[in-house]
């Protein structure tokens, strides 16, 4: 099996990741625009086995504003690293903690929400597909 690990920003947290991601692609929600402070959030799903904190775990902080999204960072840098999404029993591992994964993005995420518009052909769902309790509209490039 291949792995991908990468750190937070200081370094002092470690993850690596083993087989590859269920999905890639990018989020345009506010929520995590806003804790991204960046327009759009590059993530990449894996199942939670798959996921391993290696070194650094004590510094792990958690911040959930709703109970889907546990947002995961150093306490020591402010640095992020992963989102436990609990309903959905999957671990975002933002794509920028895993340099060296070929991030190939399959779809955008709550697209209705964007203010960054992105015209690469991906599918654009308003919110979530519906087998993560979304609607599966789709919105126009």
């Amino acid at each position: 099996m291949s792995g991908f690990s990468g750190t937070c920003f200081c370094g002092a947290v470690a993850v690596e990741t083993t087989g590859q991601p269920e999905g890639m692609g990018y989020c345009h929600c506010r929520s995590c625009r806003s804790w991204s402070a960046g327009p759009v959030n590059a993530f990449t799903l894996w199942k939670p086995e798959a996921v391993r904190v290696t070194r650094g775990a004590e510094h792990i902080g958690t911040y959930h504003k709703t109970e889907g999204s546990h947002r995961q960072f150093c306490r020591l840098c402010g640095g992020h690293l992963m989102t436990v999404h609990p309903g959905l029993g999957l671990i975002d591992v933002y794509a920028a903690t895993l340099p060296e994964l070929p991030f190939q993005p399959q779809l955008h995420v709550n697209y209705a929400e964007t203010v960054l518009p992105m015209r690469d052909g991906l599918p654009k769902l308003k919110d979530f597909p519906a087998e993560f309790g979304g609607s599966g509209e789709m919105v126009p490039e």
